[in-house]
């Protein structure tokens, strides 16, 4: 059997210690690299001005009134102020970001699976059960915070429409890539590139292990719907040999999305409000327990869920695309 013949997904896969045998570590990972790379940047397109408009409202300031009453209103201003292309401004480094995000989390899912199976908590001959895909999707997350936070941070430096300096000049032109990486280096040194970290490991080992739970339970679902009336056991093999119908591909990939920002977007906008802060403001850092209680006690829950519905809403169709485009390239399109 050919690796292009297994349909996409773990309630797919035949054997993994088959899988292991007709194709090396080494090509399971550039598979993982270059595929994660292509769906991520495909979902980015998608879901960037949502993003934006999540942005500028998680990090309105306190002290001020709120400039937008919701993330129509906020879309009207934006591109009554910038145009619509000023919705992608700055996308040159979410891109990357999110190439480099996807293909980590592919990456390192792969990399927790096989620790499972290292440690004889599962035989390589079955398949993984859900709490396991659970963990592998945590494991995925933690480790790919630490790559996402520096380009998140950037990111969030752009999206936002205006600036202070340090003087209290109020800067309307947006900030470039490599000026902001110049001044928080400059300010903060190295580790002014991981501020907000602890929110983004938080959002990401909770949030990838509902990303990845959420979609291999929905697919599991399906599946089981799609054998009833199928008495034999040779048919029910056969059929999860092949992949879902795309629009059921679509429906677990967006309920994935969905899960993984909804359940912990709080920590996402402690993060983001850490990390808009002013470069070189003095007394405007702040630690991450100390922005969150900042924001429950001037606004409470209602403060921590700020933009929440806008990116969820975004969330569904880039990740069904990212699924859908990953699986099928591992699928046709093998290395």
């Amino acid at each position: 059997m050919k690796v292009a013949d297994i349909a996409p997904g773990t309630f797919a896969e035949i054997s993994s210690a088959k899988l292991a045998r007709e194709k090396t570590a080494v090509m399971e990972s550039l598979e993982d690299i270059l595929y994660g790379s292509v769906a991520g940047v495909t979902g980015k397109y998608i879901e960037y001005p949502f993003d934006t408009v999540k942005v500028r409202l998680q990090s309105q300031p306190d002290h001020l009134p709120l400039r937008y009453k919701g993330p129509l209103d906020c879309f009207r201003q934006s591109i009554k102020a910038d145009g619509v292309l000023g919705l992608y401004r700055g996308i040159s480094a979410p891109l990357f970001g999110a190439a480099a995000e996807t293909s980590s989390l592919f990456f390192f899912e792969r990399i927790g699976r096989e620790t499972i199976y290292t440690w004889g908590l599962c035989a390589r001959d079955q398949i993984l059960p859900l709490p396991a895909l659970w963990f592998t999707g945590a494991f995925a997350g933690a480790f790919t915070s630490y790559v996402l936070t520096p380009i998140e941070l950037v990111k969030c430096k752009i999206q936002v429409p205006a600036s202070s300096s340090v003087d209290g000049v109020v800067n309307n032109k947006a900030p470039g890539v490599f000026s902001i990486i110049r001044d928080v280096y400059r300010h903060e040194g190295l580790k002014g590139f991981w501020r907000g970290q602890t929110g983004t490991l938080i959002r990401e080992t909770g949030g990838c292990a509902a990303w990845f739970g959420f979609k291999e339970t929905t697919t599991k679902l399906f599946y089981a719907l799609n054998e009833r009336g199928l008495k034999n056991k040779s048919e029910r093999d056969a059929l999860r040999t092949e992949a879902l119908p795309l629009w059921q591909q679509a429906v677990a990939g967006a309920n994935a999305g969905v899960s993984y920002n909804f359940l912990f977007f709080p920590a996402d906008t402690i993060k983001s409000r850490m990390q808009t802060t002013a470069i070189g403001l003095r007394g405007a850092q702040t630690t991450f327990l100390q922005e969150g209680k900042a924001l429950w006690r001037q606004y409470g829950l209602r403060g921590l869920y700020r933009g929440c519905g806008i990116t969820c809403i975004r969330s569904a169709p880039s990740s069904a695309f990212i699924f859908m485009v990953y699986d099928g390239l591992k699928r046709h399109v093998p290395l």
